[in-house]
């Protein structure tokens, strides 16, 4: 599996470290390498992916995984260590990375300075580690390879198990610095971190700001979105080996794979999860689409697996609790692509949230009308929410949208996004309070905007949903030998994105407006046009409640899982039974099945990572 490391000694500055493959070794002045080697795999990369590169200069040298792009074709060649070094040796290390276009994790090493400097891309597409061992600081972008170091303790971070194990999966990454361990952090995105003298002093190197709208007609911002998506594309395509797409029945997925197609010229290959249960299964929706658009549909039955046995090879690939069932889907659909022959995968992550296309986006704009004082607007626009998104368990109409403004937003401060207590804290009784108290978690929520959505969307990229969606992708793909792309994140976006007014993102009930406008022409029409939202889940309701019911109880009814004293066992029993009951009887009531994922996850997690022998 893909990954960057190195350990860095700060009582010796004058050294240079090169990181290899289970060995560090130090460069001395004299020119001679001295290697240590160290048990487990220290050093950080499989070569057979493409995506490291290592390049030194002097006193410096540079370590990055992912990709630099470019619309030269220069950026064929991809040497982004060589690229950071020259660009760190003009502008210094976050200057460099200001003028950076990039999916990256990456290490620098300054021997005049004895300054070990990390960092992350602006949206943290790979993920990035680091830990300190007396005078020496270790990093990685594999939790593992930290983890195998002498000296690196696997204690579990008790406030990410609680919030893991008895909250929703959106509070998990509140904290970005964090990690699962308690003893390993992690570089947020968007910042530079300098490890120097045992310290470590942290740079926001790229930010969004609270910019005026433009005030552009629609039809001219959404001929600079669809210039800017297709770029975005375009210069990951340049660097794509042997590119697939995912493909679901959204717009997201949709927009990137008809964007390569106008770019190269040709159809694309497309994977998509398909599930015999149709809650979720949007093979007929995409029919049309693939006619038009795809060489070869590969679709990928999410069937006949072993849940505890896939779900161990995921935690032992993400060295981590995976965060929701979507997760396995992709899992699976990885290792097709990979088999297939394929080398990269391009995604939609992060259309959803710049473009305003969850349900509970509505909610927020409507607050921003109410704060304009567009009554008429508002009146109509909640019309239309209730006319088209209706829901038997949560009902859409003026009084519900009412009474979710006065939940979610704060009328006094502009802007001021607040927490969802109920989906904060309806699993709180299930965890022990021994283990830790999670009545004491306040989650953060940011708020560098006057508008609410901007805030709740902002919030999504940064602090809940995007982060653990980002962390699995990489790593599962990389698990595969593949590279990942989501072109939606390209940081030329965001920023174009977080200055397009509300109204041009959600009209009418219907969400993504200006996305529709700018894929005029290049998405087909059915798909453009198309309002229901499936959502990118899968039936794990039906796996907590079926076949797999009895060994989920034998594990809860364990002594190992009663010691570990993270769960009050009585209560997951009870949720457990309920769930199967509320499955089985079709109530229109919530069942558990998110829950009982993050259960499953976590003791896994425990068995397969924190408790495994060195």
């Amino acid at each position: 599996m893909t990954a960057i490391g190195g350990l860095i000694d700060a009582s010796s500055p004058a050294s240079v470290p090169a990181m290899l493959d289970g060995w560090v070794a130090s460069m001395a002045s004299d020119g001679q390498a001295r290697a240590t080697h160290c048990a487990g795999p220290v050093g950080f990369w499989n070569t057979r992916t493409g995506t490291v590169a290592v390049a030194t200069h002097g006193g410096l040298i540079a370590a990055v995984e992912g990709r630099f792009f470019s619309s030269e074709p220069a950026a064929r060649t991809n040497e982004p260590a060589r690229t950071l070094l020259s660009a760190y040796r003009q502008y210094g290390f976050a200057g460099a990375l200001e003028r950076i276009n990039g999916d990256f994790a990456a290490g620098l090493f300054d021997a005049d300075s004895g300054s070990l400097w990390l960092a992350r891309d602006r949206v943290g597409h790979r993920p990035l580690y680091y830990t300190r061992l007396g005078q020496r600081f270790a990093f990685s972008s594999r939790l593992g390879s930290l983890l195998s170091l002498p000296g690196v303790s696997r204690a579990p971070n008790r406030r990410y198990v609680a919030v893991f194990a008895g909250s929703h999966y959106r509070y998990i990454d509140n904290h970005p610095e964090e990690s699962p361990f308690e003893e390993i952090r992690q570089a947020p995105a968007g910042m530079a971190l300098e490890l120097r003298n045992g310290s470590v002093r942290a740079q926001r190197y790229w930010a969004l700001s609270d910019a005026p709208d433009f005030d552009e007609s629609e039809s001219e911002l959404a001929l600079r979105y669809r210039e800017l998506l297709l770029d975005a594309v375009k210069i990951r395509l340049m660097a794509a080996p042997a590119p697939a797409f995912t493909l679901s029945g959204g717009l997201d997925s949709s927009s990137v794979l008809s964007c390569a197609v106008e770019i190269s010229g040709r159809r694309q290959q497309a994977f998509s999860s398909v599930y015999s249960d149709k809650t979720y299964d949007e093979s007929d929706d995409i029919q049309g689409f693939v006619r038009e658009k795809v060489e070869r549909w590969h679709a990928v039955p999410i069937e006949g697996f072993d849940l505890f046995g896939t779900v161990r090879d995921m935690v032992r690939a993400n060295d981590e609790p995976v965060a929701t069932a979507t997760w396995l889907s992709h899992y699976l659909l990885t290792e097709t692509v990979q088999s297939s022959g394929f080398g990269s995968l391009f995604g939609g992550l992060g259309g959803d949230e710049l473009n305003a296309g969850e349900y509970e986006y509505f909610i927020f704009h409507f607050a921003d009308l109410k704060r304009r004082a567009a009554a008429d607007v508002l009146q109509h626009e909640v019309q239309e929410w209730a006319r088209h998104h209706d829901h038997p368990i949560y009902r859409k109409d003026a009084a519900a949208a009412q009474r979710l403004m006065e939940r979610f937003t704060d009328s006094a401060v502009p802007g001021k996004v607040l927490v969802d207590r109920d989906r904060l804290t309806r699993y709180f009784a299930a965890v022990s309070r021994e283990y830790y108290d999670l009545h004491a978690f306040e989650p953060v929520l940011d708020h560098p905007f006057e508008s609410w959505l901007k805030n709740r969307t902002y919030q999504d990229i940064f602090r809940e949903t995007a982060p653990c969606c980002l962390r699995a992708e990489d790593r599962h793909c990389t698990k595969f030998g593949l590279e990942h792309f989501d072109p939606f994140f390209d940081h030329r976006l965001m920023e174009f994105m977080f200055r397009v007014p509300g109204a041009m993102k959600i009209r009418d009930g219907v969400t993504k407006i200006l996305l529709r406008e700018a894929m005029r022409g290049i998405l087909p029409e059915a798909t453009r046009t198309r309002i229901k939202k499936t959502g990118w889940n899968a039936p794990a309701h039906l796996w907590f409640s079926g076949s797999d019911y009895d060994r989920v109880a034998d594990l809860v009814h364990s002594q190992k899982f009663r010691e570990r004293g993270v769960y009050d066992a009585r209560e997951v029993a009870r949720l457990l039974a309920e769930h199967r009951e509320i499955v089985q009887s079709g109530q229109p009531r919530e069942n558990h099945m998110m829950f009982l994922w993050q259960l499953l996850n976590l003791e896994l997690w425990f068995q397969e990572v924190v408790e495994r022998p060195r």
